[in-house]
């Protein structure tokens, strides 16, 4: 299975691509949309969308994969953050691609094994899981981190959904208790 990872982000938005096979993950490709700072917002969205779309095409990814918007304590950068993810999303979407998201927290213990790993710890353990020969720039690392947290979840997910979907679905949940469980 081929995962594209996306670390959303205005300024810069990181991408990266590994493929995956049952515990084994190999390194595709990375790298990082340098948005610039002087266009107007639709123009600077417009090159996160254009970028990401030109990516999923030469890619050939299977699925992808997206960090999560975490409340920021200044709203107007969570907007912000909001309308980058919202430019990823569409290129994915337009490229085919169904997307999974996860929260920072997710991503770290899955790549590092602890929820408050920094940076640098995610950094070197994406060089390590994927055998790379130096390190990735950050953004790129948290994109290939987000897409390595995908390649270890999903086929959790997937062999939970097959055993007992009724159990998984929130529809069930609320016609046996009367409310939504989340």
């Amino acid at each position: 299975m081929r995962i594209l990872g996306i670390d959303p982000g205005l300024r810069r938005t990181g991408f990266g691509v590994i493929e995956a096979s049952g515990a084994r993950l190999w390194y595709v490709a990375s790298g990082t949309i340098v948005v610039p700072a002087g266009q107007p917002l639709s123009e600077r969205l417009k090159v996160i969308l254009d970028n990401l779309r030109e990516v999923a095409r030469d890619a050939h990814p299977d699925q992808a994969a997206m960090e999560k918007v975490f409340l920021n304590k200044n709203p107007a950068s969570t907007l912000l953050l909001g309308q980058a993810r919202g430019a990823a999303l569409c290129a994915l979407a337009d490229t085919g691609l169904s997307v999974q998201e996860y929260t920072a927290l997710q991503i770290k213990k899955a790549v590092v094994g602890t929820g408050h790993a920094s940076k640098e710890q995610i950094q070197v353990m994406v060089r390590h899981l994927l055998a790379l020969d130096g390190t990735p720039a950050p953004d790129a690392a948290d994109a290939l981190a987000c897409a390595i947290c995908h390649a270890h979840c999903a086929p959790l997910a997937g062999r939970l959904q097959a055993l007992a979907p009724e159990i998984l679905s929130p529809r069930t949940r609320r016609l046996r208790t009367g409310r939504l469980i989340s």
